[in-house]
């Protein structure tokens, strides 16, 4: 099967904050908004927002995990500069979790978390 990642969808307390953040961090344009969800156009990718009570039904009989039950996935946004993009998400309020750094396997890297506790990665 060959496959192309068209959207992702991050299951989110409060759809409105976290339009905010994303808006903030990475310029994205709201395509959709309703009640539960909101969803945002990157360059080739839906981001979608959905409010945690309506993501049940998504992924039953599977949990929605709390989102205190720390990171289990890493989004990566490839960047032409990470300490320029580090700037940038500084200059927007946003705190890293980590890096820059230069890791083993030769990608120079930086994360940061939304709102929500989802796991960004910065790489080049």
């Amino acid at each position: 099967m060959r496959a192309n990642v068209d959207a992702i969808t991050l299951f989110v307390a409060d759809p409105q904050r976290s339009k905010a953040f994303y808006a903030r961090v990475f310029e994205a344009a709201v395509v959709h908004e309703d009640a539960d969800a909101v969803a945002l156009r990157f360059e080739h990718l839906l981001l979608n927002l959905l409010r945690e009570p309506a993501a049940h039904e998504l992924v039953e009989p599977a949990p929605v995990a709390p989102p205190d039950s720390g990171a289990r996935a890493m989004l990566t946004v490839g960047v032409e500069d990470v300490d320029a993009a580090c700037k940038a998400l500084a200059e927007r309020g946003v705190a890293l979790l980590n890096g820059p750094q230069d890791r083993p396997w030769g990608v120079r890297t930086a994360a940061f978390q939304d709102p929500d506790g989802h796991a960004w990665e910065l790489a080049r």
